[in-house]
């Protein structure tokens, strides 16, 4: 086992890392190559564009380096999954409310929120399906967007 140096988390677009901010001030301090990194978490994620994208990354004392891929932030696909409350009928709200208590921006039904729970199911802290749904109703209620019984 070689000796690591660092671990690193770091949330990117999907498919389009570059060396520049945030990658290279995050990375760059630490020697490893950006873009051997930015070309390897491009491949890795091309087929999630449009997703944020968190990582883990492993570097070792030897400069190289490992990641490992997680889902995308439950915000990111709540953002996704809303039906705004201006109507329009379209899926997905630009960003969440600044007064979640006051303005709700957007609504999600239980079956949307059961199926980010279940995408997000290997990063969470529980095996309960049941439990993950209520994460997911937390993060919603913080950002302004309801949560249906559709």
């Amino acid at each position: 086992m070689k000796p690591i140096k660092a671990v690193i988390k770091i949330q990117l677009p999907a498919a389009s890392a570059t060396p520049a901010p945030p990658v290279g001030t995050a990375l760059g301090p630490y020697g490893i190559n950006l873009g051997q990194f930015c070309q390897q978490f491009n491949e890795a994620t091309k087929e999630m564009a449009g997703s944020v994208i968190p990582a883990v990354i492993t570097i070792y004392e030897d400069r190289t380096f490992e990641f490992q891929l997680k889902t995308p932030p439950v915000s990111d696909l709540l953002k996704k999954a809303a039906r705004s409350l201006k109507g329009g009928g379209g899926v997905g709200i630009e960003k969440g409310s600044g007064d979640p208590l006051r303005n709700k921006v957007g609504f999600v039904t239980k079956e949307d929120v059961r199926k980010i729970a279940e995408k997000k199911m290997p990063d969470l802290n529980t095996t309960d399906i049941e439990a993950a749904m209520k994460i997911v109703e937390g993060t919603a209620r913080s950002m302004g967007i309801e949560v249906r019984n559709e």
